[in-house]
């Protein structure tokens, strides 16, 4: 059987985005809610179910690469990776091959969604760009026109914001994230929904603003910079705001096929996959 498809996972603290790639483009990709309890077994299995579903073969993932931001889960899914496809993955991490220079003062901190991301903003575009991604935290990051990863903001999640003021408080509710469309709201609902997403789309609009403003300082261009946003609630939170340019949901899992092209006959970045 020939094995032409790449296998990419991106973990994040609240979702696991899984990526069949074949000849570097996106045939399926699914989404199950990160559980650092569950086996190698039983990911495997669940995987299983999903390439039956979507008529695939398992027998066909040629290789895999994990980025992840739960360090416990990279021995699991590589495990996973060695057991059901007899592959050894690779994980982003220091070291592998991107394509930028990375302007971090730990490099080994630094979350590996982060770079993948911005590699793929800067393989679309090859120039200055702003890559937002709202996730379980929100993180925007620079890039410049000539590659460099120049570092970033982290800010609580929108989600983190709005379960925080329900868990942290005595009477104030969960609530739906959406926009109430008006910020003089006359009831407690409306107000948080308020405060929450049009609080986000100001504190987007002044990072952006002001990161656009420091990227020039940096580099000294005055080139245009461009700004993509990713992540769930990413529409949400661009629906009123002029500073974002483009949506790409798939941004990471695009990221990860372009970092396995730079890292695939590279055996330095495979992980060791042991037994569980």
């Amino acid at each position: 059987m020939k094995k032409d498809l790449l296998l990419a996972f991106d973990i994040g603290n609240t979702n696991i985005v899984i990526g069949v790639f074949r000849n570097k483009e996106l045939v399926t990709n699914w989404r199950m809610e990160t559980n650092k309890d569950r086996s190698a077994d039983e990911y495997g299995m669940t995987l299983k179910q999903l390439f039956e579903f979507e008529k695939l073969k398992m027998e066909s993932v040629e290789d895999i690469i994990i980025s992840t931001v739960v360090p416990s889960l990279t021995y699991t899914m590589q495990h996973m990776a060695s057991k059901y496809f007899g592959v050894k993955a690779i994980v982003v991490a220091a070291g592998i091959k991107t394509g930028l220079i990375v302007k971090y003062d730990n490099p080994k901190a630094l979350g590996s969604d982060r770079i993948v991301n911005s590699v793929a903003a800067y393989e679309k575009h090859r120039c200055a760009t702003i890559v937002i991604d709202f996730g379980t935290a929100t993180t925007v990051d620079a890039v410049s026109a000539c590659g460099e990863f120049l570092g970033g903001t982290i800010v609580p999640g929108i989600k983190i914001s709005s379960n925080a003021l329900f868990e942290k408080t005595a009477k104030l509710p969960k609530v739906d994230l959406q926009a109430p469309g008006q910020v003089i709201c006359r009831n407690t609902i409306e107000g948080i929904q308020s405060g929450v997403v049009y609080g986000s789309m100001g504190m987007v609009e002044y990072i952006v603003k002001r990161m656009k403003e420091e990227i020039r300082a940096i580099t000294g261009s005055d080139e245009p910079v461009r700004v993509i946003a990713t992540g769930g609630l990413a529409t949400l939170i661009a629906s009123e705001i002029d500073c974002i340019d483009e949506i790409d949901k798939m941004l990471t899992l695009n990221g990860l096929s372009l970092i396995y092209e730079k890292n695939k006959t590279s055996k330095t970045a495979r992980g060791n996959a042991g037994e569980e």
